[in-house]
């Protein structure tokens, strides 16, 4: 059987983690949970310790793509499931809809989007979908994709110009009423608009270095 790890990067995300590794543990495709605390200044880890998963406590912050290099280096897993830690509504029927078509072998790399969620959450992903931090892959595709742990944000846009020059089969997944808690809301208006666009910035900087393509 193959191997199915979670990989959850989490950087001060203790009001919402242990929603999401609640349901990962009750989903029986799932063999093994790993958070990723980024650097995090709260109680993130103590959550995720709390919730009886395997903990990678960053002292430093990495960024996403260093978080989930850091994660790829502790699994042996083939096949990968990456959420984001933030997520409002997970359930074990989402797992599963990422998750089986790479294990059924009809998609080397799943989608996640959100649907009927909330507004702004959902148009953001049908204006960029492969930014989504829900996915499912092989191992093999990731290990393919260069600069990982310097990427940061970029992750997403690195894997998506992956498979788009190497014709790599991707299936979207719509997720209904699933949704995440929005950067404004964490951090209020003024810090939550500033991190936005740091993320934006630093996608747009890994496109632009590592000369990506913004198809």
């Amino acid at each position: 059987m193959r191997k199915v790890a979670a990989i959850v990067p989490a950087y001060n995300e203790e009001d919402t983690l242990k929603e999401v590794l609640t349901t990962l543990k009750k989903t029986r495709r799932v063999n093994q949970v790993l958070v990723i605390s980024d650097g995090s200044m709260d109680n993130t880890a103590e959550v995720a310790r709390e919730s009886r998963v395997e903990v990678i406590d960053l002292l430093d912050n990495r960024g996403k793509g260093g978080a989930i290099k850091a994660g790829l280096n502790y699994t042996d897993a083939d096949i990968l499931l990456f959420l984001d830690a933030d997520l409002i509504g997970l359930t074990p029927r989402h797992v599963l809809q990422l998750v089986e078509p790479v294990l059924q072998g009809e998609a080397e790399m799943s989608i996640g989007l959100f649907q009927k969620g909330r507004v702004a959450t959902d148009l953001a992903q049908k204006m960029a979908p492969f930014l989504s931090g829900q996915r499912a892959l092989k191992r093999e595709l990731i290990d393919q994709v260069s600069h990982l742990d310097i990427l940061r944000f970029g992750v997403e846009m690195a894997l998506h110009t992956h498979v788009e020059e190497n014709n790599i089969t991707v299936k979207e997944v719509h997720l209904p009423d699933l949704s995440h808690v929005m950067k404004e809301e964490k951090m209020g208006l003024w810090k939550g608009a500033f991190a936005r666009m740091k993320m934006y910035w630093e996608i747009l900087r890994c496109m632009v270095r590592f000369n990506y393509p913004s198809k």
